[in-house]
């Protein structure tokens, strides 16, 4: 009987080691609802009520982990972009940047635009959804393209004086302002011609010899 009950006992240590520790499984679950939600809703009518039941979680789980339902709504957001759309690094710089603007343009025509437009458009007034939008999107994704950037400028192929945030504002800004303002499609040929631009403004000057 000992022997059985210590068999038990290993086999339930041994199931709550496996896979993902269930505080884990928890938040990944309302993240998952919470974009669902948000793509279902919108913003403005995305409670923390909905999210909750739509993941089978109580609200004092969420506020455990999230202050506030933005926090929540942007890190889901973030969270499903991450692995839709990583900034490339194949080893050449116009390939990386013109197709992470691509797939950020798919993106923002595709399933997930919709919510994004509406996430951004409120933290245009809601000073508590752009404390989450800066926290929880802008900054870690900018901080994901600048590494892959930083490697291009130890390898030469941008200028050591270039201010790559200001790169990434060359690049995003356009893409933000014709989301917003409705002016001018999100197309493919307008990544290409923002590229364009952008590379000749990167490539470090090479000094030529008089002959």
């Amino acid at each position: 009987m000992e022997a059985l009950t210590t068999k038990r006992q290993n086999e339930s240590t041994t199931s709550r080691g496996r896979g993902r520790p269930r505080s884990e499984v928890s938040r990944q679950r309302i993240l998952e609802a919470a974009l669902e939600t948000l793509q279902v809703s919108g913003f403005t009518s995305s409670t923390t009520d909905l999210i909750a039941e739509r993941a089978g979680a109580s609200k004092a789980t969420i506020y455990r982990w999230w202050p506030t339902k933005a926090s929540l709504l942007a890190e889901a957001l973030r969270e499903a972009v991450a692995h839709e759309v990583p900034f490339p690094e194949t080893g050449d710089l116009a390939i990386d940047i013109e197709l992470q603007l691509q797939n950020f343009i798919a993106l923002l025509n595709g399933r997930l635009g919709r919510a994004f437009k509406a996430f951004v458009g409120a933290a245009q007034s809601d000073p508590e959804v752009a404390a989450a939008f800066l926290e929880e999107w802008v900054k870690p994704r900018r901080k994901e393209a600048k590494t892959v950037l930083e490697r291009y400028k130890m390898n030469d192929q941008i200028a050591p004086d270039i201010d790559l945030d200001f790169v990434l504002d060359l690049l995003y800004g356009p893409l933000y302002f014709r989301l917003l303002s409705g002016y001018g499609a999100l197309t493919p040929e307008y990544a290409k011609q923002i590229t364009g631009f952008a590379l000749n403004g990167l490539a470090p000057q090479r000094e030529h010899s008089i002959p």
